[in-house]
């Protein structure tokens, strides 16, 4: 197959099994930003001793902020990358001093149209799985 009929896919080396991750450890900084950033001030994320009460045992991380992770592995993929779609199921809390590691990995592709399937996690330092799911990116050519 000549180069120029290679769809871009090919020639940034992105196909099934190609993976990417990003790590972070989540400190009470992030959380707050978070909050301000998103105007989610719900207690659980910010008043240890409401927090305490729940079923948590204290503060945990928004779960949006997790899946901030899954977007920042995923724009590590090759390419510009767009999300057009996402799912997640939280299976565990994230707490401040988690470090949480993002995965996102190539299930499937539209080589045609540069649409990408990734099988998305979120495992926190003991290798539990905090959050787990789906997400649809484009990816495009990068600017020249």
């Amino acid at each position: 197959m000549a180069e120029n009929d290679m769809s871009l896919l090919d020639k940034l080396g992105v196909d099934i099994g190609y993976q990417s991750t990003h790590t972070k450890t989540v400190t009470e900084a992030d959380i707050t930003r978070f909050a301000e950033v998103s105007g989610d001030y719900n207690p659980v994320h910010l008043d240890e001793a409401y927090a305490k009460q729940t079923l948590f045992g204290g503060r945990i991380a928004h779960g949006v902020l997790a899946i901030s992770l899954i977007s920042a592995a995923a724009a590590k993929i090759p390419g510009l990358v767009i999300l057009l779609s996402h799912s997640s199921r939280f299976l565990k809390p994230v707490k401040i001093g988690d470090t949480v590691t993002a995965i996102a990995e190539v299930t499937n592709t539209r080589k045609d149209k540069g649409i990408v399937t990734l099988k998305t996690t979120c495992t926190n330092q003991d290798g539990k799985t905090v959050v787990e799911g789906e997400t649809t990116v484009r990816i495009f050519a990068e600017p020249a």
